[in-house]
């Protein structure tokens, strides 16, 4: 009977509450597991907060820790880090469903509504092609990663030690999750190198563009293989979604390379003195894995202001939607900069390359970006609360940086008190459910809700 009220009491969950009970109940699971003795290296114990903080981070793809993976874990305990990652990554819902699909079971109506919904597609057919197109094209990223890593790995670390180092390498940072196997310097010792620099950009730039993006690049360069399409109008034919992901991007990236280039080119505990060749790769680095990423070839806490002010602006906006990045996505900062220019030309609709964005979807990027900054301004008050005597830019860094699902850190996560963790893994679990829930919630909320028929009378305010 009880048994019954439960999957009763499930039934009648919508799909936001379902992702969101999902990453909750993963990472308490994941955090139990890892809490195990069994997970842990020899002699090396770890606290239950901390094992749960290690199965957020993984599972939120954040890349903030505690302990020293590389010391803390036991080969199992790595191996459930991994797996957790990759859920992370790939999205609960779709490895749920992709689990069905190869166990030959029936995938229900309900749930091919939830795909839908947590994807955010159009229409109800074609989503289980969706997820086996979404597994295919993250095993397919993370699998050139790891090879591509193996060149430089194995020949340093060793067969079996090297290949470990490349797999992992590339499923986190695929996933955007910025954890790694190398110690407390991330990829720093790597700064110079340019197959794990390039390797791990693209990595994070692909994944951060979003799988719908890489399904209508791909049908677009088939065309222009079968001669259907000249490549000078591949950007012109791409849909609406692309363009704006794929400009954004490119602004992103070239600009923040451009702008820490500046500011850390002069600086003495970071690139002044540095060869050219490594002033451009650590500047390219940082711009993107402040992107959600999480890695780091440079000390952030040794970064000048200015480039931390930039950081903190990438770590905000994050990647784009419907791939494994955080932030608010960049076609949500691209809505609310186009509304803000069609407001201040005197236009009445929202224009970009020949269409028009509905009005839905405007409401819904204010809800986004609104409900972000909200929830970063609450924890980093809660934050310095509980860690009184620590910098405010520290801590500023640490909230943006979790609730944004990127890794990056000042220093301050190590020294993080009982209560400090929580707040932070509330942060990463809200970045990572948080813009996504709330964004489909509102789209969906907005297309269904019946018209109103009836107006309230106007009254004037003053605004600004």
């Amino acid at each position: 009977m009880n048994l019954k009220k439960v999957s009763d009491g499930l039934h009648k969950l919508n799909t936001s509450q379902i992702i969101a009970l999902g990453f909750a109940g993963v990472i308490f699971v994941g955090g139990l597991i890892l809490w195990m003795p069994f997970c842990s290296a020899p002699g090396q114990a770890v606290t239950f907060p901390d094992a749960v903080f290690t199965a957020a981070t993984s599972v939120c793809v954040t890349g903030l820790s505690t302990v020293v993976m590389a010391v803390q874990w036991s080969p199992i305990g790595k191996a459930v880090i991994l797996c957790l990652i990759q859920i992370g990554g790939i999205g609960l819902i779709a490895l749920a469903n992709m689990i069905f699909i190869s166990l030959r079971r029936k995938i229900s109506l309900k749930n091919r509504r939830i795909i839908k919904e947590s994807y955010n597609l159009d229409e109800m057919g074609g989503v289980v092609a969706v997820v086996r197109s979404v597994v295919k094209c993250v095993f397919l990223a993370e699998g050139i990663g790891a090879v591509l890593y193996a060149f430089c790995f194995v020949p340093e670390f060793g067969i079996k030690k090297g290949l470990v180092h490349a797999i992992f390498l590339a499923v986190s940072a695929f996933c955007n999750a910025g954890i790694d196997l190398f110690g407390e310097t991330s990829l720093s010792v790597y700064v110079s190198n340019p197959l794990v620099n390039i390797t791990t950009i693209g990595l994070i730039i692909v994944s951060g563009l979003g799988f719908i993006v890489w399904w209508d690049l791909w049908d677009k360069f088939r065309k222009v293989l079968r001669k259907e399409l000249s490549p000078s109008r591949v950007f012109r034919v791409l849909r609406l979604q692309s363009k704006l992901v794929l400009t954004m991007t490119g602004i992103l990236v070239f600009s923040g390379a451009f702008l820490v280039f500046i500011f850390e080119s002069g600086n003495p505990s970071t690139l002044k003195g540095a060869p050219l060749g490594t002033k451009l790769m650590a500047s390219f680095f940082q711009s993107v894995t402040t992107r959600t990423a999480g890695f780091y070839t440079m000390d952030q806490s040794l970064l000048s202001t200015p480039t931390v002010i930039i950081s903190l602006l990438w770590m905000f906006i994050g990647g784009s939607p419907m791939g494994t990045a955080g932030g608010v996505k960049t076609t949500t900062i691209a809505v609310l900069i186009l509304s803000i220019a069609a407001y201040l030309q005197g236009k009445k609709d929202v224009e970009v390359y020949g269409r028009r964005i509905r009005e839905s979807y405007l409401r819904s990027a204010m809800v986004v970006a609104g409900t972000s900054v909200l929830i970063l301004f609450t924890m980093t008050v809660l934050l310095s609360a509980v860690m009184p005597g620590v910098d405010l830019a520290d801590v500023l860094y640490e909230i943006t940086s979790a609730g944004a699902t990127v890794g990056l850190s000042r220093g301050l996560t190590p020294q993080l008190n009982v209560a400090g963790k929580w707040i932070v893994i509330l942060t990463m679990y809200l970045g990572r459910i948080g813009p996504l829930t709330l964004g489909t919630a509102v789209v969906m909320h907005v297309r269904n809700r019946p018209r109103s028929t009836t107006h309230l009378g106007e009254e004037d305010i003053m605004i600004g």
